[in-house]
């Protein structure tokens, strides 16, 4: 992928700090970044914004995952660019930045947006296909930092209802599953051993059915504990007591 000479210069000038919106990176600052993006480079001393240049080049000439998508590392580089714990204080929410970061992709055909977690995205206008960095060994960003210090302390203290109600119902709807009942621990009648029903449907209308165990804690696979939230062996039968059970589904009506 070849992006225009005037076009690299101003995504440069961007990351260099050139441009008033960004913050000012000196040579050596220039090197620390391009090294926390995961590229072994150095800033060899000649002009800041055509050697930020030339390195922005050579990212976009290495492999796009699809087509009019950017190449990874491109887009990781950029990510990282316009972190919001980075903004300055004329510019909180880094509109500005943004604004100008899109001048010269806008003239490629791209578009960067920050998503529902604060991470920027870019997008081709024609196909609207988007631009994902998706490399798992890239290091946590201080808002994911912070997502996951509060996760881990919502699982430590969290009852099983409450693991139920506050993450895995929500992950589930989002993946396109919906539950059947609303009983959780406190409707026994209708639990029969399970935690969950939810019920998907494939584009050919049929609909899969299936049960979800939850269980806190470590598990007792010896079978000497006789708490039935540890004892494998308990779990198992509660298990099989849920596939011999028949699903009833209020919106067919029907078992």
């Amino acid at each position: 992928m070849k992006f225009k000479d005037r076009n690299l210069r101003a995504l440069a000038e961007c990351l260099i700090g050139d441009n008033k919106a960004f913050l000012y990176r000196s040579s050596s600052r220039i090197t620390e970044f391009f090294q926390d993006c995961g590229m072994e480079v150095v800033h060899d001393g000649s002009t800041r914004w055509a050697w930020t240049a030339m390195r922005l080049e050579e990212l976009l000439n290495e492999p796009q995952p699809k087509a009019h998508a950017l190449p990874e590392r491109f887009v990781h580089v950029l990510r990282f660019l316009m972190l919001k714990e980075d903004a300055m204080d004329d510019d909180p929410g880094r509109l500005k930045a943004l604004e100008e970061l899109n001048k010269p992709l806008m003239r490629e055909g791209y578009e960067a947006f920050y998503g529902d977690d604060n991470l920027l995205y870019i997008r081709h206008n024609g196909t609207k296909t988007v631009s994902v960095s998706n490399n798992p060994h890239r290091p946590l960003t201080p808002h994911e930092i912070k997502r996951r210090t509060l996760l881990t302390a919502f699982l430590d203290t969290c009852s099983e209802d409450e693991l139920i109600e506050e993450v895995l119902l929500p992950l589930f709807r989002q993946l396109g599953f919906h539950r059947i009942t609303a009983a959780g621990h406190k409707d026994r009648a209708l639990e029969y051993g399970k935690d969950i029903w939810m019920k998907f449907t494939l584009p050919t209308q049929h609909v899969l059915y299936f049960g979800i165990q939850v269980k806190k804690g470590k598990l007792d696979a010896s079978g000497v504990s006789k708490s039935t939230n540890s004892n494998v062996a308990e779990i198992h039968n509660q298990v099989l007591m849920m596939l011999g059970h028949e699903i009833f589904d209020p919106e067919t009506n029907r078992k």
